[in-house]
């Protein structure tokens, strides 16, 4: 009984993005008041209001960190009988999906090499992304505008001239490309940028003007991106449709094509266990393709094709060691800043 509990939270965990077909007209008097982000309980994470769960992959020693990290979270709102476009930042069934899926098993990931910062929003609805010329853009840009403001009090309240890991996925990495070009390319804050994790969304080479992608695992100032998928399949939008996308190595950091099960670092199951040497991966145009991970749950993923929602936690410890080295490679070069 207990493993078939277990089963059902990493099924939850990895169906977050599923599709939805009712599409209400959009409406601009449903949406919410904007945040206001001085408030301590519009943040899903401040470096003093870590949840006991994610407290146990953060640091124990957050004094001592140099640098923060800013992370956005993935479309949590995907429920068909939901006709919201955008999700209150108060909502306590979203709020609780926020801390126990996304926090809890993405910025977790990052939470060693810096000091974490997750501002609710005003998310979209996934249907957004499907509708976007009726209603679903004005949603994400409304999700936007609560992300851009957060960042701006951030900058403003917390952030004291640190330097700045940017992480995010799927909905979150729409908003932080956007971040990216409006605070940081070509910006005096691109100095302050230690590495950009924009994950599970199609990102190009060229996307901004001055942040590069980084291809060396201890590289800073630029980002890094993928999207997961099981080996030998694509996206059901077709097989070009990630083609072009910028498909970083989350294992080797580098130009490596191909890993083995040796250099897989651990993945993060809903348990919260790691499990270390768990999958292989092949860089293709696009797309990370994986074997089916080696854990309890085998079985049940062993039916997935689209990794979409594992993007972050299949290579959870691989990101961790990662954002640290990053980290420490920044403040060693930077240290007479």
């Amino acid at each position: 009984m207990k493993k078939i509990h277990t089963l059902l939270a990493f099924f939850m965990v990895f169906t977050a993005c599923k599709s939805t077909k009712n599409v209400p007209n959009y409406i601009e008097t449903d949406t919410s008041t904007s945040p206001n982000y001085n408030l301590e309980k519009k943040w899903a994470v401040l470096p003093n209001k870590y949840t006991k769960d994610f407290a146990e992959f953060a640091s124990k020693e957050q004094d001592t960190l140099q640098a923060d990290v800013f992370y956005v979270y993935p479309t949590l709102n995907s429920e068909k009988d939901d006709l919201r476009w955008n999700v209150p930042v108060d909502d306590k069934k979203q709020q609780n999906k926020v801390l126990n899926r996304a926090v809890l098993f993405q910025a977790s990931a990052f939470a060693t090499a810096g000091k974490v910062y997750v501002p609710f929003y005003r998310q979209a609805h996934l249907r957004s992304y499907s509708n976007l010329e009726n209603g679903g853009e004005k949603a994400l840009l409304l999700a936007y505008s609560d992300v851009k403001k957060a960042f701006e009090l951030y900058l403003k309240k917390y952030n004291n001239g640190r330097p700045i890991i940017i992480a995010s996925h799927s909905q979150g990495s729409t908003h932080t490309k956007l971040l990216l070009k409006d605070f940081f390319d070509e910006k005096p804050l691109q100095k302050k940028l230690i590495a950009a994790y924009v994950i599970g969304t199609i990102v190009k080479p060229n996307q901004f003007k001055a942040i590069k992608v980084m291809t060396k695992p201890n590289e800073t100032g630029g980002f890094v991106g993928w999207n997961t998928f099981k080996k030998g399949y694509y996206s059901k939008k077709g097989k070009d449709y990630f083609k072009g996308s910028v498909t970083s190595n989350p294992i080797t950091w580098n130009l490596d094509k191909t890993t083995t099960l040796e250099q897989h670092k651990g993945f993060l199951y809903s348990n919260k266990k790691l499990y270390e040497n768990a999958l292989e991966i092949e860089i293709t145009d696009g797309l990370v393709w994986t074997t089916t991970p080696k854990f309890p749950g085998r079985l049940f993923m062993s039916f997935m094709k689209n990794y979409h929602v594992g993007d972050i936690n299949l290579f959870w410890k691989d990101i961790q060691q990662n954002a640290v080295l990053r980290t420490n490679a920044y403040l060693k070069n930077n240290s007479k800043m």
